[in-house]
């Protein structure tokens, strides 16, 4: 089975429309035209340098077009992108390139030091391309500069791709180290254009991809970083389209920057992650309600964290016409189901979904739970799904299971399914807090904590205890003024959860610690929040 080549249908729009806007970053425009002239060039550079058939691709980059690039140019070789963390240096980038087996890396200038101090660990790299990001000085001589190539005008030929071709995303790491989850482009493709209202068949019809192409395309916003899976999929349906991507300037999100580039370039849809990205922007909203026009705003998608229904609301107040899709899925199971909020629609409650038919809620020993039973269960999934783990026959083995002789995708996350089968996420096992034999979920509490007013954030980790071995601690950022009552709001969370999963422990920051794409780092939450923990014993 070869399928669809995501490198296929990108060339075929760019046939249909090549006048139209491709990629916005700031000033900068390029068409489709010019997209894949210089995607062309790159790609021809990686297979000059050597990289045979699904060589890796390391992508050290912040969002840029330079990004959109590396993975056109990628997928125009039959190479394998390789999404790289920019907050990474050091022993984490050793350990994910070693781990990518990567033989190229596109990197930011802004980088060129700690690339300059890994290169000689890397002795199988047989291409170092320098994205000028106007951060540092002329291009290092071990390097090649990336504008060079894509201006050169040159062309690959003899490719032979495939839908088997692989995207390698590695997942964040929050929960131990990352790792590479191998997709096959054929299902990624499929699974989220059919998810956007398409019809991709089984094989590849580039008739029907241009078909589909509109005139003028709709333009895309991912807040959130490309090198995440929640920023890269959510561009996928949009440029088979023949639609644009808009990506911000700028290394920290910045709620009033992303409504000016809504108002200048007419985005119809924005992808971000959660509350951390959605209160900043209700926020400047509430300041300047008249600031900004967004009537072609009609879509927000979001997924990967919280998404309180209190925000959604507010967002609403100010956008009436959105459409709110609060998509859930994981990098081993993309596009698995959503929950759908309008201002005239019914809106769900925080953390539920409508599950995609082939999902079920199992017990550990991969027997089903009973709708309405209110047993919590493990999320399973069937269809299309990952071939596994790079390199990692165990943890393919323990997460993608045969069960009743099919093959279904088991991450790990929790939740129960109600009688009419919508489901209620509680958190990923991994996470799980272990107090006194009884388990508490951390998404349970945050999303009773973040509806008290007092609170702009909060993140809750399990911390060590004498008698119960983990006591639940919230760690919490208060809203401006807020007066930082502890008592009352341990008294709040009681009123509102079972006595076990109350936390024990509230502890006040500044700012909860977050990455580019809105997720915590909850590696350095949890032993900040066990240090203050340990102190005030």
């Amino acid at each position: 089975m070869s399928g669809w080549n995501i490198a296929d249908v990108l060339e075929a729009v760019a046939h249909e429309v090549p006048d139209q806007v491709a990629v916005v970053c700031g000033d900068r425009r390029l068409s489709w035209r010019e997209l894949d002239d210089r995607a062309d060039g790159l790609a021809e550079a990686l297979l000059g340098a050597g990289l045979g058939r699904q060589a890796k691709v390391a992508l050290y980059l912040r969002n840029s077009p330079a990004y959109v690039e590396g993975v056109l140019a990628s997928l125009k070789a039959a190479l394998v992108p390789v999404n790289t963390n920019y907050r990474y240096s050091g022993h984490e980038l050793r350990y994910l390139w070693d781990n990518a087996d990567v033989e190229a890396v596109v990197f930011d200038g802004e980088f060129t030091d700690v690339v300059d101090g890994l290169r000689a660990e890397f002795p199988a790299v047989r291409l170092w391309v320098r994205h000028d990001d106007g951060t540092a000085g002329a291009c290092p001589s071990w390097a090649v500069d990336l504008e060079v190539l894509a201006a050169s005008g040159a062309r690959p030929t003899g490719v032979r791709r495939s839908g088997d071709d692989l995207i390698l995303l590695y997942t964040g790491g929050t929960t131990g180290m990352p790792k590479g989850v191998m997709w096959r482009q054929d299902d990624i493709f499929v699974l989220l254009g059919n998810a956007a209202n398409g019809a991709y068949g089984v094989e590849q019809d580039l008739e029907y991809a241009r078909s589909r192409v509109a005139r003028p395309g709709r333009r895309l916003l991912p807040a959130a970083p490309l090198m995440h899976g929640a920023g890269f999929f959510s561009c996928v349906p949009v440029v088979a389209r023949g639609g644009a991507v808009v990506l911000l300037e700028g290394r920290a999100f910045e709620a009033e920057v992303l409504l000016d580039a809504i108002q200048a370039e007419q985005v119809h849809s924005v992808g971000w992650v959660g509350d951390a990205f959605a209160k900043p922007v209700l926020e400047a909203l509430d300041r300047s309600p008249e600031r900004w026009d967004l009537s072609s705003w009609r879509v927000i998608t979001s997924g990967g964290v919280m998404f309180s229904s209190e925000v959604k609301q507010g967002l609403l107040r100010h956008v009436p016409q959105l459409l709110i899709n609060d998509v859930f899925g994981a990098s081993e199971a993309i596009t698995v189901g959503s929950s759908v909020t309008t201002k005239d629609g019914t809106s769900a409650a925080t953390g539920t979904f409508t599950p995609r038919p082939d999902m079920r809620v199992i017990r550990e020993d991969g027997t089903p739970v009973e709708p309405g039973s209110g047993e919590a269960g493990l999320m399973a999934f069937r269809g299309r799904q990952p071939l596994g783990y790079y390199k990692d026959e165990v943890k393919t083995a323990a997460t993608f299971r045969i069960i009743g002789g099919e093959r279904w995708s088991v991450p790990g996350d929790w939740a129960t399914v109600a009688a009419d089968g919508t489901a209620t996420l509680l958190g990923r096992g991994s996470g799980c807090i272990n107090t006194g034999g009884e388990k508490v979920f951390p998404e349970e509490v945050e999303k009773v904590l973040a509806r008290h007013p007092d609170v702009a954030d909060v993140i809750v980790v399990g911390v060590p205890h004498e008698r119960f071995g983990e006591s639940v601690a919230a760690m919490v950022q208060l809203e401006p003024g807020a007066s930082g009552d502890v008592d009352a709001l341990i008294d709040y969370a009681r009123g509102r959860l079972a006595g076990y999963k109350v936390p024990r422990e509230i502890l006040y920051v500044g700012l909860v610690p977050r990455g580019p794409n809105g997720k915590a780092d909850l590696k350095r939450i949890k032993d900040a929040a066990v240090q203050r923990v340990v102190r005030s014993v």
